[in-house]
């Protein structure tokens, strides 16, 4: 698989990562099988897929046990981003960014992930209790230490709700406070065919300073895979449950979306899937762009693994930019 560079450090992963969180969080429950998840992971670093992207509040914990397991084994095949900065109770979420909680749980971090050095260690969000500077100085602590390589930050945007232009004027801010601390080597956020957003000003940023981009659902949590049928219906832990783009007369609407990356699959052979010409236009973004599908099955990994050698042409993506902008419940 193609290699691609992270930071000024020039760390190297496969063109695509992948996303462990639809393991052990986030997705129905009832479809979360831990043998069949490890083999998806066994088979995504065998194909290249050396980026495996978690965090603490997964599961929580759950998953950064389960990539541990993985890593264990084969840790020098593995590039292991996670995460901080997020706790998880019943009924909430919360944001720690204390640099004593920070410098906790890394150490707990690198005993699940049986690991003794993380990859790339991502402020989850920042805590509006404590200036992001402090947080990202207990981090930058733990890289002085060897506990870290590099740093990264997950960007806030206005998920699920009405897009709108400046999504992400606050995470360039953040990200602007932080680099006079120490180096930003990734930003994680959401880029897909149905959520471009981040073309208009983060991918920009990133891409003037040598900064990798780690591309969040650029499958659409699924949709843009064709796999999901309209009114199907999802388990009340899935998130998508929730998301407005998911009821079942929004998945209708855009179902021209999914037929539009099809007609161009179609062009590339009988093989080629509508998921991987998704991925392959978020590839052809940037050269520091890497995308991080979710994945939970080897089949699903080995598909997402080969977009990373779909070409697309000039005509395909024209094709791509003349689809309909997703719609959501809310308009």
């Amino acid at each position: 698989m193609e290699r691609r560079t992270i930071g000024a450090g020039a760390l190297e992963v496969g063109a695509v990562g992948l996303g462990c969180m639809p393991m052990s969080w986030a997705y129905s429950g009832s479809r979360q099988r831990g043998d069949e998840s490890l083999r998806a992971v066994h088979r995504a670093l065998d194909a290249g897929s050396s980026l495996l992207d978690t965090a603490d509040m997964y599961g929580p914990f759950t998953n950064e046990l389960l990539v541990g397991r993985v890593l264990k084994e084969r840790r020098e095949d593995a590039f292991v981003s996670t995460k901080v900065g997020l706790l998880v109770g019943e009924q909430h979420i919360v944001a720690n960014g204390r640099p004593g909680y920070v410098k906790r749980a890394c150490d707990a971090s690198l005993r699940r992930l049986q690991t003794d050095v993380i990859d790339l260690y991502q402020l989850h969000r920042a805590d509006p209790e404590v200036p992001v500077e402090e947080t990202w100085g207990a981090m930058a602590e733990l890289v002085r230490a060897g506990k870290v390589r590099a740093l990264g930050l997950c960007a806030v945007g206005a998920r699920g709700g009405r897009r709108s232009g400046g999504l992400y004027d606050g995470t360039i801010r953040q990200l602007r406070r932080v680099q006079q601390v120490f180096p930003v080597s990734a930003v994680e956020a959401e880029l897909s065919v149905w959520s471009p957003e981040a073309l208009d000003t983060l991918l920009p940023w990133c891409d003037a300073r040598g900064v990798g981009f780690l591309a969040a659902m650029p499958l659409g949590n699924g949709f843009l895979t064709g796999t999901l049928t309209p009114g199907q219906g999802f388990e009340p832990d899935d998130m998508r449950a929730r998301h407005p783009r998911f009821t079942a007369e929004m998945m209708a609407a855009n179902q021209p979306i999914v037929a539009g990356l099809r007609r161009v699959a179609a062009r590339h052979g009988a093989a080629v899937t509508a998921a991987q010409v998704a991925l392959a236009w978020v590839l052809g973004q940037g050269r520091h762009v890497i995308p991080v599908p979710g994945a939970k099955r080897e089949r699903w990994v080995t598909e997402n693994a080969a977009a990373a050698g779909l070409r697309l042409t000039s005509q395909d993506l024209t094709e791509v930019a003349e689809l309909p902008a997703a719609r959501g419940s809310w308009e």
